[in-house]
């Protein structure tokens, strides 16, 4: 009897491709309901290097559509809790405006939960962009349920922020104040005549040091006071007060203004950055802090810059240590060099997906030291890592490796030329493979390579994780292939699930529907 291991494999590894991507690669298009998945942890509406911002939005409401309110909900839902994104799981929640109002009204106070998901939500449904231009009974509801659950210095926090501010939301909703200081709030926000002597005392604060009737800097966004003229003993004030996130993205606007100086406050701020409960509640992305620790300036003081390693052991604490052997392949490609958030004008951010690619490569050396570390652009580009070093060392190390085209499968040739065995092979790339085009439409090349391998190695899984929204893959979805979107510190328990065999049997969108709205 002929072995159905051998022929059903073989079987797999000629499945034909149904899609070409972006880079002119034959590749497979993700089931819808995967697809909006992946745009909703990597997309930033903005232009990536294949795609326009215009493309995605237009894929993502086509996707929303197709999948249906409830997945719709919960990838929303999932977007913002899971992935920390902003813009993504705002468009969704102005698209179930639309699609299911029931479905919004389950998800809103969870996605939208701060002054900025709020501003985003209301902009994108002035823009049109989800065939409504006013915010509509629902949505109006939902904002004012929002305003009147936020005390009145939440919302004068909250009134940092431009198109649309929270002044211009205030005006479209129409609240009813429902004590003398919401009132006067309101009034202050709408430049109309309140009672001074009934506004809330963060803001009576924020006036009477803008008139300089006192030189005690008060405790507002720090927003509200870079168009003042600051002190440098009004610098450490600020820096005193600052919150987490405040605190990483300005390290060099302090060190400008002499806050280092103060050898008490520079021992504050290490302990705030290395604060774990503080790391976990600022949400904050493992690339960020390897950004904020490669731009610091000379007058960042080293004991700073190593409480930003610390805080970086802390954002990846979820990296799974993995059982058995683990091979990792972070693509250093041309594309890879583009940022991972798109371009946005006036504001793009330094961070390439090459960034992120060897960020996560590190991670898993660093928790798994025997990890073999495969970089590939046309080819595999030889390198070695020392898991004793740390994590941003090593992701330094990958970042300036030569590129190239982008050639997917060449790991995975090279790991069967070298008959080399994995439990685990975790591919962190754009899949945008060109380069091992040919086969005839039969499979990828990546898919071929990955049978041949598993035929050596049955127990082996593959994750392929990639960082920007195309919508297509290299290595069609089943039990041993996990396609999943995205580079917040999520990823890796998703990983870390997988790797153990505790994932659904749809995997990723399983996880996703397993929320509860």
């Amino acid at each position: 009897m002929a072995n159905p291991t051998l022929f059903s494999s073989l079987l797999r590894a000629l499945t034909p491709t149904d899609t070409v991507n972006e880079a002119g690669g034959p590749a497979y298009a993700l089931p819808p309901k995967q697809a909006l998945a992946q745009y909703a942890v990597t997309g930033c509406l903005n232009s990536t290097f294949y795609a326009t911002a215009e493309t995605q939005l237009e894929r993502v409401l086509e996707l929303a559509s197709a999948v249906g309110p409830e997945f719709t909900a919960k990838v929303a839902l999932f977007s913002r809790t899971q992935g920390h994104m902003k813009d993504m799981p705002a468009l969704l929640c102005a698209a179930l405006s639309v699609l299911s109002p029931a479905h919004l009204k389950a998800v809103f106070p969870r996605v939208c939960d701060d002054g900025r998901m709020v501003r985003n939500f209301v902009q994108i449904l002035r823009s049109g962009a989800v065939a409504r231009k006013s915010l509509g009974t629902v949505p109006k509801k939902l904002v004012l349920q929002w305003l009147e659950s936020r005390t009145d210095e939440q919302l004068f926090r909250a009134s940092v922020g431009q198109n649309p501010s929270l002044a211009d939301i205030v005006k479209m909703v129409h609240p009813r104040p429902s004590t003398p200081s919401r009132a006067a709030l309101y009034g202050w926000l709408l430049n109309r005549p309140y009672d001074a002597a009934a506004l809330p005392e963060c803001v009576r604060q924020f006036e009477a040091f803008k008139r300089g009737e006192t030189t005690q800097v008060p405790d507002v966004p720090f927003q509200m006071l870079t168009s003042l003229t600051l002190s440098e003993t009004d610098w450490m004030a600020i820096a005193r007060r600052a919150p987490w996130q405040m605190t990483r993205m300005n390290l060099n606007t302090f060190a400008r203004h002499g806050v280092f100086a103060n050898r008490k406050l520079t021992l504050q701020i290490v302990e705030r950055l290395r604060d774990p409960e503080a790391i976990r509640s600022a949400r904050v992305f493992p690339y960020q802090l390897m950004m904020a620790h490669m731009q610091a300036v000379e007058g960042v003081p080293g004991e700073v810059r190593n409480a930003l390693q610390q805080a970086m052991e802390v954002a990846l604490a979820n990296v799974p240590v993995i059982q058995g052997r683990v091979v990792v392949c972070p693509d250093v490609s041309g594309s890879m060099l583009s940022p991972v958030t798109g371009h946005r004008r006036g504001s793009t951010t330094a961070v390439r997906c090459l960034d992120v690619a060897a960020l996560v490569a590190a991670a898993l050396v660093r928790k798994n030291p025997q990890t073999l570390v495969l970089p590939f652009s046309d080819d595999v580009v030889p390198v070695k890592l020392k898991a004793r070093n740390t994590v941003l060392a090593n992701a330094q190390v990958l970042a300036q490796l030569p590129s190239g085209g982008t050639n997917c499968s060449a790991p995975f040739r090279w790991l069967n030329q070298e008959r080399a065995e994995a439990d685990l092979v975790v591919m962190v790339s754009d899949n945008m493979s060109w380069v091992d085009a040919e086969g005839g439409g039969r499979s990828t090349a990546t898919q071929a390579e990955w049978e041949t391998f598993r035929r050596r190695n049955p127990r082996a899984r593959l994750v392929c994780l990639d960082l920007q929204p195309y919508g297509s893959t290299q290595a069609r979805e089943r039990a041993d292939i996990l396609n999943v979107g995205g580079f917040s510190d999520s990823v890796f328990e998703i990983l870390s699930l997988f790797a153990q065999g505790e994932l659904h049997a749809d995997h990723w969108v399983g996880l996703i529907e397993s929320q509860a709205l």
